[in-house]
């Protein structure tokens, strides 16, 4: 399950993995339309399966070297399936549940979105120390998740129609997208540069660019494994260029339609936890 609009969350070692795509990639005869591309791309991100789950180890290292790591649960629900790749949804609203186990000083915070493509995704954090459920308004949406490189947003994707979408180069093995904000005073960055992997449509790397052009933020798909027919990212790094930090994630015991009961996504369970699905 991978941590746009939206959790999928190796066959090989990274370099032995894209290599083997390299080999297998081809030019399709016909190019699919930048929609088409955008769309199948988010599905691979975001919507494989009907719902997911995997334990996932978070290792942040700083400009110093110095690191840190969380150990989290991830479940990922889909509610409604607005559109339809060979019988898998790649777009509508979501549901994610992430249960913190480690360290120590986070153990038991969890961390609920539901996700709407109509309007702004509502997200809550519970404190267990302070025992309060704490709203994340839509504003925070693009500000650090639980002090990682990775921003709330990044956890449960970006809305695919927050941007406007061109192909700007085509290679033997790669799309790459540029995203443009639709409304650019809503966000940090200028675009992002997306490279598509042609037969996947694993995003291997996205790049993140300031109001000034300057590259500043860039998230890389590290490794990846077929788990029940579905290409997934078991490992990914976020690093920002500017303050010298890497976030590091690894993804195991990734299950997909695990038949997930809706009530578990709710803010009851976010102080009594569903430990039957955690596990």
């Amino acid at each position: 399950m991978k941590l746009n609009r939206t959790l999928s969350l190796a066959i090989a070692p990274a370099i032995g993995l894209f290599a083997s795509l390299w080999l297998s990639g081809t030019i399709a005869a016909d190019t699919p339309s930048v929609d088409e591309i955008v769309h199948r791309t988010n599905q691979t991100a975001y919507y494989q399966g009907k719902d997911g789950r995997a334990q996932v180890l978070m290792s942040i290292t700083d400009k110093q070297g110095r690191e840190r790591e969380r150990r989290f649960t991830i479940l990922r629900r889909d509610v409604s399936d607005s559109d339809d790749i060979a019988g898998e949804a790649y777009n509508g609203d979501q549901q994610f549940y992430v249960f913190f186990q480690r360290p120590a000083d986070v153990n038991k915070m969890a961390f609920l979105v539901w996700k709407h493509l109509d309007r702004d995704d509502d997200r809550w954090l519970y404190l267990p120390a302070l025992d309060l459920v704490k709203r994340i308004a839509a504003s925070d949406q693009r500000t650090s998740f639980v002090g990682s490189d990775y921003f709330y947003e990044d956890v449960s994707g970006r809305d695919i129609n927050a941007d406007s979408h061109e192909l700007v180069e085509m290679t033997d093995n790669y799309y790459v997208l540029k995203h443009t904000p639709k409304d650019p005073d809503s966000v940090e960055f200028s675009h992002y540069v997306m490279y598509v992997h042609k037969t996947s449509f694993i995003p291997v790397q996205t790049e993140y660019f300031d109001k000034n052009g300057e590259k500043y933020r860039v998230a890389t798909a590290l490794g990846v494994d077929n788990i029940d027919g579905y290409p997934t990212v078991t490992k990914a790094s976020m690093e920002d260029l500017r303050s010298g930090s890497k976030t590091l994630m690894t993804y195991s015991s990734v299950t997909y339609n695990v038949d997930l009961p809706e009530e578990i996504f709710s803010e009851r369970y976010l102080r009594r936890a569903p430990v039957k699905y955690l596990r």
